[in-house]
This record gives C-alpha cells, structure tokens and sequence, in this order.
C-alpha cells in the first residue's frame, strides 16, 4: 500500500487505533481512507486522500476541543514520499527533493527511524546530509528530514517541530 501517514499506537491495540483513525478521517471529509497493521508491533501505515499537513493541524485541534476522541493514536506523522526503494541512491534522491523547501539559512536535522532493516542510521544519514548545505541543529532545527524505514518500505518527510502529531504532547499542553 502507498502510505502518506505513520501511525504509532499501543502495542496490540492496533485495531483500535486503525478504527479510530479512519473515524477522525472520515469526520474530516475523507471517503475512503486506508490502512494496514505493519508487522511492527504498534504500528500503522495509512493513505488518505486529504493533505496531511492538514490532518496533523485537525487532529491536534480535535484534541484540544474533544480529547476523549483521540484514544489510541500516540503519534501521527505526516509522510511526503513513501514506498521508496530502500536504496542510498533512493532516498538521497528522494530526501533531495523534499529539503528544497528548505530556505538556505535555516537549520535542519536528519532522524532515522529503522525497524526491521539491514540498513544503517549512519549510512542514511551520509548519504542525505551530502546534499544539504544548510547548517545542521540537533538541539532546536527549523527542520527534521525524517527518514521511516519498515522493512523495505521507506518513508521520507522534510517537516518543521508542529507538523508531527503527539497525542501525549498535545494532552500534556491542555492539562497545563
């Protein structure tokens, strides 16, 4: 499946998560979205046909106005190119293209997140830090090129802090 959102959920409450999700997806307008239940424990892949940048800044401000909807999704991470070749040459190519957003003043930082893969962080990290001239912040970056590696499916974002959900993270904030 082509997937343009990660999921994190509680490990074996993945099918509640995948119901829940294609409820708050299809409140937001969403017909028919999509998921599969990875073979990674707590984890989801899912497609929908709404912007996902859009579908973080909804689901946060669901949180903040219903929090009891949002149950079991911990983490929803917007993903710009999916299903890539799990190649260097791939997702250099690949995370090229997405860092062009970038302004050439701003800071970056490189995450990789692997899960069941031969593939190195450190490799990843060489191979797309090689066409970045931006200086590099890993404290406090004006953006995170994330790399998601499942296996051989590999997804790739180019996302400032606020464009990634985390359903503690927002909770937290209500209850302050």
């Amino acid at each position: 499946m082509d997937f343009n959102l990660l999921i994190s959920t509680y490990r074996h409450r993945e099918p509640e998560a995948q119901k829940e999700l294609h409820e708050i997806l299809s409140f937001f307008g969403d017909s028919k979205p999509e998921s599969d239940i990875t073979e990674i424990s707590g984890l989801l892949v899912a497609r929908t046909t709404l912007d996902i940048l859009n579908v973080v800044r909804r689901i946060r401000n669901l949180v903040y106005d219903e929090p009891w909807r949002v149950r079991y999704i911990l983490r929803l991470i917007p993903v710009e190119a999916a299903n890539i070749e799990d190649s260097l040459d791939t997702i250099r190519a690949a995370a090229a293209t997405l860092c062009s957003k970038m302004q050439e003043r701003e800071t970056f930082r490189i995450t990789v997140e692997r899960r069941c893969t031969a593939l190195r962080s450190s490799d990843i990290i060489k191979a797309i830090a090689q066409n970045i001239h931006n200086k590099v912040d890993l404290e406090d970056p004006a953006w995170t090129v994330l790399v998601e590696v499942i296996g051989r499916r590999v997804g790739i974002s180019v996302l400032r802090r606020n464009e990634i959900f985390s359903s503690v993270r927002e909770k937290r904030r209500i209850s302050t």
